[in-house]
C-alpha cells in the first residue's frame, strides 16, 4: 500500500472530520503515525477508546485517491497545512490543553506574530466599545503588535479592520473551514487579512460554522496571544469562554470596565471583579507582560537623539534606559554626586525624555 508521512496522515484524518481528541488517542497507542495507513484492520479495530464508527471510516477511507483530491483541494483554494510535526507549528500551542493537531493557512503565520494580544467581545458593540477597541489595537500596533480575534461581528471585526488600517498584522481563528466566509458581512475582511497575518482554521474545508465549534476555537485565540483583551460582553457570552481559556493557560487577561446599567458590560464588570486586570490605557496592558515591556524598552531607547544631550547627560540615561532606578542607585552608579544627578534628572525631565515614577523613581517616558 502506498505509504505516507505522518503530517500526511493528521492532515488525512482530520478531513475525515476525526477530532482532535480522537486523533490523540490514537497518536497515544501508536509509535508512529504512518503505520495507520499500512495497519491490518485487526489492529486498528483493536484501538482502546475509540468509536467504531471511526474505526470503520479510517479503514474505508485509506485510499490514496482520496487523499490526492484532498490535497487538490486545499492547493485549490491556495490553503497551506500545518501541523504539529511542523517547526513552523506555532510554539505557545505546543504547550495548551487540547492544542489542535492540524492548522489550515491562508495567508502567513511569521516570527513576529509570537508578539501578540487577543481582542475579543460583543457581536453587537456599542460606541464606547468600539472607541475603545481602535484605541487600544492603535497602541498596541505602535509596539508592533499583532492583533489576534475571531472575526465576528462587533469587537472582533473593528479589531481586524482597525489592525488593517494601521498596516498592522492580524490573525483571524475561524470556527469553520477556510473556504466559508461567516459571517458573510465579514468578506472585505477576510480578503484582506490574509495579506498582512493569516486566517487560521482547525477545520478542514466545507466544514459549516456550527455553534459548538466556536467555544472549540477560542482556546487557539488565547493560546497565540500573550493575553487576552475582553472589550464588551454580556453575561454569558464565547467572549468569556477565550477569557477562561486564557487562565487556564497562564495568560493575562484584561477587561475593560464599564457602566453598570449596561448589558455590554456586565460580563466584562464580572470579569473585574473576579480578578481580571482592569484597563484604562496602554501602560496597563504593558506592565502585565514582560515582553511589550521590553519592546516598550527598545522602543524608546531607540527614539532617543542622544545628539540633543550632553556627556553627563547621556551617563545618567544609560542608567535610566536599564529600567526604573532611584536617583540614589544612579549617583552610585555613575560616581556622581546626589545634587549634580538631581540637576541632570530635572533638566532630563523638561526635555521629555524621562519621567518620575514615585519616591525619586526614574524611568524613560
Amino acid at each position: 500500500m502506498f505509504e505516507i508521512s505522518n503530517k500526511e496522515v493528521l492532515i488525512w484524518l482530520n478531513s475525515l472530520k476525526i477530532g482532535n481528541r480522537t486523533i490523540e488517542k490514537i497518536m497515544e497507542q501508536i509509535q508512529r503515525l504512518e503505520e495507520l495507513w499500512i495497519m491490518p484492520s485487526k489492529k486498528i479495530y483493536s484501538l482502546k477508546n475509540i468509536k467504531t464508527k471511526i474505526k470503520d471510516k479510517i479503514i474505508a477511507n485509506r485510499n490514496i485517491d482520496y487523499l490526492k483530491e484532498v490535497f487538490y483541494i486545499l492547493d485549490k483554494h491556495s490553503i497551506d497545512v500545518i501541523t504539529i510535526f511542523d517547526k513552523e507549528y506555532p510554539k505557545r500551542l505546543h504547550y495548551i490543553y487540547d492544542s489542535p493537531k492540524v492548522l489550515y493557512v491562508k495567508g502567513n503565520i511569521i516570527e513576529d506574530d509570537n508578539l501578540a494580544i487577543a481582542i475579543v467581545g460583543s457581536r453587537k458593540s456599542t460606541s464606547y466599545g468600539r472607541w475603545a477597541t481602535e484605541k487600544f489595537v492603535e497602541e498596541l500596533l505602535e509596539l508592533d503588535v499583532t492583533i489576534v480575534s475571531g472575526l465576528a461581528l462587533g469587537i472582533d471585526s473593528i479589531a481586524h479592520k482597525k489592525a488593517l488600517e494601521g498596516k498592522g498584522r492580524t490573525i483571524a481563528v475561524l470556527g469553520n473551514g477556510l473556504d466559508i466566509v461567516y459571517p458573510k458581512r465579514n468578506k472585505d475582511i477576510y480578503k484582506e487579512v490574509p495579506k498582512n497575518g493569516a486566517l487560521i482554521s482547525e477545520y478542514f474545508l466545507g466544514v459549516p460554522p456550527l455553534a459548538y465549534n466556536f467555544p472549540q476555537r477560542n482556546r487557539i485565540i488565547s493560546g497565540l496571544s500573550l493575553g487576552v483583551i475582553v472589550i464588551e460582553a454580556k453575561e454569558k457570552s464565547g467572549s468569556l469562554i477565550t477569557a477562561h481559556h486564557a487562565l487556564e493557560q497562564g495568560k493575562e487577561v484584561f477587561a475593560l470596565p464599564g457602566n453598570i446599567n449596561s448589558i455590554f458590560s456586565k460580563g466584562t464588570n464580572k470579569l473585574i471583579k473576579d480578578g481580571a486586570k482592569l484597563i484604562m490605557n496602554i501602560d496597563d496592558i504593558v506592565e502585565e507582560v514582560y515582553e511589550l515591556q521590553e519592546k516598550l524598552k527598545n522602543k524608546k531607547e531607540k527614539d532617543i537623539d542622544y545628539s540633543q544631550f550632553s556627556s553627563l547627560e547621556i551617563k545618567v540615561l544609560e542608567n535610566i534606559k536599564e529600567g526604573p532606578v532611584h536617583s540614589d542607585s544612579i549617583a552610585l552608579n555613575t560616581s556622581l554626586d546626589i545634587s549634580t544627578v538631581n540637576s541632570i534628572l530635572t533638566i532630563l525631565e523638561l526635555k521629555g525624555v524621562i519621567k518620575e515614577m514615585t519616591g525619586g523613581v526614574f524611568t524613560l517616558s
